[in-house]
């Protein structure tokens, strides 16, 4: 399992940050990934145990997923496990820190998918490298549209 860290510093309260990260309606505008997501089996917006559906794409391949939210402790931390059909596939954490100026927010993405899943993988995908720019990409959308 490879885990991916980034960190960045925001000129907002973690209160605010929060908001935003935890709405998963929002993300679509963070990330180069997801492209959104909606709540269901009777969720309606963030909370332990809540579940949801993300769309993604990249370059022409689109796909869902299924993700359960593990950790909601506003305006602190926020994760969600993320599985395809049978198989684990990632646990994304938020972790926001209040600063002197604002607040430092650290996502982190956790690789679950075992050995096999990664075999049919097309093209030797360099998922982690992805992963960092994805993270990358994420916060400096998430500081803009905070900071806005």
């Amino acid at each position: 399992m490879e885990q991916v860290q980034r960190s960045i510093e925001i000129a907002a309260t973690p209160e605010k940050v929060f908001h935003l990260l935890s709405h998963l309606e929002r993300m679509g505008e963070f990330s180069p990934e997801n492209t959104g997501g909606e709540w269901i089996r009777g969720a309606s917006g963030p909370a332990i145990g809540a579940r949801f559906k993300g769309t993604n794409a990249r370059g022409k391949h689109q796909w869902t997923t299924l993700a359960t939210v593990t950790t909601y402790l506003p305006p602190t931390s926020f994760a969600f496990e993320v599985s395809a059909g049978p198989f684990k596939v990632a646990r994304w954490t938020f972790e926001i820190e209040a600063t002197s100026s604002g607040c430092r927010v650290t996502e982190s993405s956790l690789d679950r998918r075992g050995r096999f899943v990664k075999l049919f993988e097309k093209g030797g995908d360099d998922r982690a490298g992805f992963t960092a720019i994805s993270i990358e990409q994420t916060l400096a959308s998430l500081k803009a549209v905070s900071e806005g």
